[in-house]
Order: C-alpha cells, then sequence, then structure tokens
C-alpha cells in the first residue's frame, strides 16, 4: 500500500501521530488577506459540493485532501474517505440542519469541489474568498495546504494566482466548528454551535496592483464640513503613483499620490449629513491604473460628551433591541428577505438601534441598515471567561475585530464596536479587553468602543475597570429574571455616577409563546411582560442611561437551555422562534419606544 504523505517510513505512523495538526498551522489568513468587494466582479462558487463529516480527525492524518478523483476499480490502495464521492449539500448552509444526525456534530467538516478556474491572465490575480466559515477553516488546492483562518463570521482571501493549474483543479476546504477553550468563543456559549461554509464562496479577480481597502468617512471635528479617503494598494510598486478619488455628487474629483502603500485625501464639502430620519448615500470612487472600486457611504458624526451620545451633534436615545444571526429553518445562513424582516420587527417596535450579538452578523445586514436608517452595534465574540492570558487567543479576537472594522468602517448605520460581553473583572482581562479597545481606535478612529459589562453586585454600582478603556459602558442586568429583588436595580441607580454613557445591553426574561398560569410564574407571557414595565421604569429615571437593546428579538437556538418551557431554546424572545408570533412583551416596550 501507498502510506499516507509524511509517513513515508511507516504506513501506519498516522495512527499514532497525535501532532497531526502542528504541521497544519500557518500561514495564517488575517485582516490582511481581505480584499475590498465594493463594486468587484466575482465569480460565485455557491451550490453543491461534495462533503463529509470527519469525526476522528482522519483527513488531516491521512492527507485526504492530496487524492485524486478516480473511480474507485482504479484505486491503489483502500480509502477510509473519497472526497469526490461524498455526500453532495449546498454552499452557503449550516451542516446540522441537512441531515438530522447531523445535527448536533461537533468537529470537521470536509468540502470538495473540482474548479475550472480561468488561468489569470498577464497582470493578473485571482483570489478565493469564504465569507464565513464556522469556526475554524483550512484551505487546499491541488493537493497544496494553503493556510488557515480563524473565526465563523468575518471574511477572508486567499491568493491562488500562482496555484491555478490548467484544467481542473481540486479545491478542498476542511472546516471545524469544535469549542475550544483557547477558541474566540470559547466552549461555553449561550447560543447554537453551527457549523459550516454559512456564507457566499466566490473567486475574485484583480490587476497585479489594485485597491486592497477603500476607507471614506466624516472627519470627527464637529465642522461636518471635511471628508477624508483612504486607500491601501496592493502589488508590485504598490508604493508609487497615484489614486483619483471621486464623490461625483459632491464634485470630488482627486489625485492623491501612494506612499508606504497608502493614499490619503480630504475634501473641504458639506455633505448632506447621514441619520436614521434621512439616510442619505453617496457614491465613493477609487481608481489606480486599471483597478476601481466603489461603495454607497453615508456621511455622519459619532460622538460621545460626557453622558451623552451625538449623532451630528444632537443628544440620541438609542430605542434599541438585541439580536441573534439564527433561524429555525437556515440556521446561521442569513437572506435578504430575513434581515428585512428583522429590521421591520424592529421597527414596529419603535427601534432606531438594534445591537448584533454575539459576533459580526452578515454584511448585508449593515448595508441594508445603511439604506433604511437603522444605527447598529457591532461586535465580536469575546464572550464568558475566553482564555485571557494566551497569546493566541488575543491574536484571535484582534483579528476578527479588525476583520470586523476593515468590512464594515464605511457603514453609516455602524455606530459602536463593542470589544466583548459578559467578562469578569480581572486583571488579566483588563489588560486583553483595554488593548482589543485599543486596537479598535487605531483601526477605526471615528467610532466609539464599548463592551457589555456585568455589575458589581455585592456594592451595587457600575464599577467594572474596564469602563475607564471605553468611551461607551454597555451593562447587561435581569432584575426581575435572575435577579428577583428590584430594590437592587433602584439601588445601582442611586449609587452610580458614571462620566460615560450607559447602555442596558441586556435586561428581560423569558416566556413560552403562548403559556398562561399563575400571576409571576416564571415563563409565563404575563410575567414576562411585567419584567419589562417594571425595568422601563427605573431605567426611564436614570439620566445617564443613554439607550437599551432588550434581550432578544427573537427566541434562539441554545443547546444548554433545556427546561421543559426552552427545550434547546432560549426563549427571552419578544418574538417566537417563527418570528411571527409575538409574546405580550413586546407592546410594553413598543408602548414604552414609541413615547419617547
Amino acid at each position: 500500500m501507498n502510506p499516507p504523505i509524511g509517513y513515508a517510513d511507516d504506513p501506519f505512523g498516522h495512527l499514532h501521530d497525535e501532532d497531526f495538526e502542528d504541521r497544519y498551522a500557518a500561514p495564517v489568513f488575517g485582516a490582511e488577506s481581505s480584499l475590498f468587494m465594493g463594486g468587484r466582479r466575482t465569480e460565485s462558487l455557491n451550490g453543491n459540493w461534495h462533503f463529509t463529516l470527519d469525526l476522528f480527525d482522519e483527513g488531516l492524518r491521512q492527507k485526504w485532501y492530496a487524492y485524486e478523483p478516480v473511480a474507485p476499480e482504479d484505486w491503489r490502495e483502500p480509502r477510509d474517505y473519497d472526497p469526490w464521492l461524498g455526500d453532495e449539500i449546498p454552499v452557503p448552509a449550516s451542516w446540522n440542519l441537512l441531515r438530522p444526525e447531523w445535527f448536533y456534530f461537533e468537529g470537521t467538516g470536509w468540502y470538495s469541489r473540482l474548479l475550472t478556474i480561468e488561468p489569470p491572465k498577464a497582470g493578473e490575480r485571482v483570489f478565493l474568498r469564504i465569507g464565513a466559515a464556522a469556526n475554524k477553516a483550512r484551505i487546499f488546492l491541488n493537493g497544496e495546504f494553503l493556510g488557515i483562518h480563524y473565526g465563523a463570521s468575518t471574511p477572508f482571501c486567499v491568493e491562488l494566482t500562482d496555484r491555478i493549474e490548467p484544467g481542473p483543479n481540486r479545491l478542498m476546504i476542511g472546516v471545524n466548528n469544535a469549542r475550544r477553550r483557547g477558541g474566540i468563543p470559547m466552549r461555553h456559549m449561550d447560543w447554537f454551535n453551527y457549523g459550516g461554509l454559512h456564507r457566499d464562496v466566490e473567486i475574485v479577480r484583480t490587476p497585479a496592483r489594485f485597491i486592497r481597502d477603500l476607507f471614506a468617512h466624516l472627519v470627527p471635528d464637529g465642522s461636518f464640513g471635511r471628508i477624508a479617503l483612504r486607500a491601501e494598494i496592493d502589488g508590485p510598486d504598490g508604493g508609487q503613483g497615484t489614486v483619483r478619488f471621486l464623490v461625483p455628487e459632491l464634485s470630488i474629483n482627486v489625485e492623491a499620490p501612494v506612499h508606504a502603500g497608502e493614499a490619503v485625501c480630504e475634501a473641504e464639502v458639506r455633505p448632506e449629513l447621514w441619520s436614521p430620519e434621512s439616510p442619505r448615500l453617496y457614491d465613493v470612487i477609487a481608481e489606480i491604473d486599471g483597478d476601481r472600486v466603489e461603495d454607497r457611504v453615508g456621511f455622519r458624526e459619532i460622538r460621545v460628551e460626557g453622558t451623552r451620545i451625538l449623532l451630528n451633534g444632537r443628544d440620541i436615545f438609542l430605542k434599541g433591541i438585541s439580536v441573534h444571526e439564527d433561524d429555525f429553518e437556515t440556521g446561521r445562513v442569513t437572506s435578504k428577505a430575513d434581515i428585512e424582516r428583522r429590521f421591520r420587527h424592529a421597527k414596529e417596535l419603535g427601534c432606531n438601534f438594534l445591537r448584533l450579538t454575539h459576533y459580526p452578523h452578515h454584511e448585508d445586514v449593515p448595508r441594508l441598515a445603511d439604506e433604511q436608517g437603522l444605527l447598529l452595534w457591532s461586535e465580536i465574540p469575546v464572550y464568558w471567561a475566553v482564555e485571557f492570558d494566551d497569546p493566541q487567543t488575543y491574536a484571535d479576537a484582534q483579528n476578527q475585530l479588525r476583520e470586523l472594522i476593515r468590512r464594515d468602517r464605511n457603514r453609516a448605520s455602524v455606530i459602536i464596536w463593542s470589544v466583548g460581553n459578559e467578562n469578569a473583572d480581572t486583571d488579566l482581562r483588563l489588560s486583553f479587553m483595554s488593548r482589543l479597545a485599543d486596537a479598535a481606535r487605531a483601526a477605526d478612529p471615528t467610532r466609539p468602543v464599548a463592551a457589555a459589562c456585568l455589575l458589581d453586585f455585592k456594592n451595587l454600582k457600575i464599577a467594572d475597570r474596564l469602563t475607564e478603556y471605553l468611551d461607551i459602558i454597555g451593562i447587561n442586568e435581569y432584575y426581575g429574571w435572575y435577579l428577583p429583588d428590584f430594590e437592587d436595580l433602584v439601588a445601582i441607580g442611586r449609587n452610580s455616577a458614571p462620566d460615560k454613557p450607559v447602555i442596558i445591553t441586556e435586561t428581560g426574561a423569558g416566556a413560552l409563546a403562548g403559556r398562561k398560569g399563575p400571576q409571576g410564574a416564571l415563563f409565563t407571557e404575563s410575567q414576562m411582560a411585567d419584567v419589562y414595565r417594571r425595568q422601563l421604569e427605573v431605567i426611564a429615571t436614570l439620566d445617564y442611561v443613554r439607550g437599551l437593546t432588550p434581550w432578544v428579538l427573537y427566541d434562539f437556538r441554545s443547546e444548554r437551555r433545556q427546561n421543559p418551557f426552552q427545550r434547546g431554546f432560549n426563549r427571552k424572545g419578544l418574538i417566537a422562534e417563527d418570528k411571527a408570533t409575538r409574546k405580550a412583551a413586546f407592546q410594553v416596550l413598543a408602548a414604552f419606544y414609541h413615547g419617547r
């Protein structure tokens, strides 16, 4: 028999190799590999792929990616798996919902596809772009390992230019959703662990020298009269040349020289400011040599002054709701229709604001929010007790943050970057998350930075040390639900005097839609509605609270919740998992918002 590659001296060496993953740990694809996509043509790789689950990590041990597609009668030795004869499944999809027996699977799923890729023309480069792969993805082309990406929700790109062969190319992607202590998120979390390629996969072509990133924004100096434009250039002689920036409706047509791979300019103009009431967008274009990218950008200023949040210089109260990216039928896969339904329900509540929890949502969410005038809080899954002392965990978190910011910083709707949720106040956590806050400001100095923090429940006050490093303080509190004594919430309001705005990022209660029972009985609609009423009475008295995003718009899957009323769902949704059935608390919150 032919031994698996790498075990030439021992045909059974792979059976005893517990360090097999070490050979597939680098290179790591990160934010620097991302491509600005506005205006680019793509070749979709969505559709049916060959697929198999790999419960014992045999794919890497046995080098399945090296197998040539041959008929079984022509095999030279037995194969435990053939990547070209596996199940066929759609991409994008969450594999958990494709077969009943796959529902709880956590591990590696192998995607395989034969592709005839047109070779690059002279002066052309070719990239593979994966919109999201949960949670860790290894890329192989024609039997060669190209690299690995960490993070379930942000896009990454892999250059294929010099690796494309004439005729069919063997593309394989090993996607692993196993929860792990060192991961972002870590293994203990409160949402369903979907696996798979759950966003678009596509081929992108660029010139040899191209615009890798474009950032356009209103200069945040309070004048509302200057626009900054920046382009990052990649390729041979990337440090030379000239970028032309155009914003036709503002009569901007300027050239900026490239220095150290960047071209930067400012233009003194006074655009119509983007706001929820008037979501005005402008075409922004950048060109260099044969490359051209474009975007639809709203210009607005968001800043903090004392305990106020100012949008375009005007005080704003953020009437919000938290939302998960979860669907009963499609899992993490979303659609324009689903996003629009989400926004419609939020507006019916009276919302001007949504908290996108607890990870980056589909890139179409902020694009549609730009068009519809909704404000967004966007965050990364530094959730609960991550490994704050692990440098690799920090590198993963920082990269996911930078990938999110590079993807969405042209979106006017995104007004807050959040670096985490509900972490205990320890020295290691303070170092970890304060560095993330600095990284967010370095990547985008135009938006405030926040985190969803816990209260000091012993002294009944806002006292998290991380708040010193934040611009906006998020507070998660569940008085009336996990904590029954509402007088403690009143005391917290009395004992706290933050010098920054506070958003109540989580509060609420759970109910099984339609459940009735005695007064005060848990998981009844009446008890949930009563918690909302009492919460809103207290919150309305706190001047430093400048917004809230109760938990949560829809019921969503969470397998750690298994009482008779939950059965694998978090039932705090104002609407049931069918995204149609409203609970009584929906009207309580709607009345509060519409009355402000």
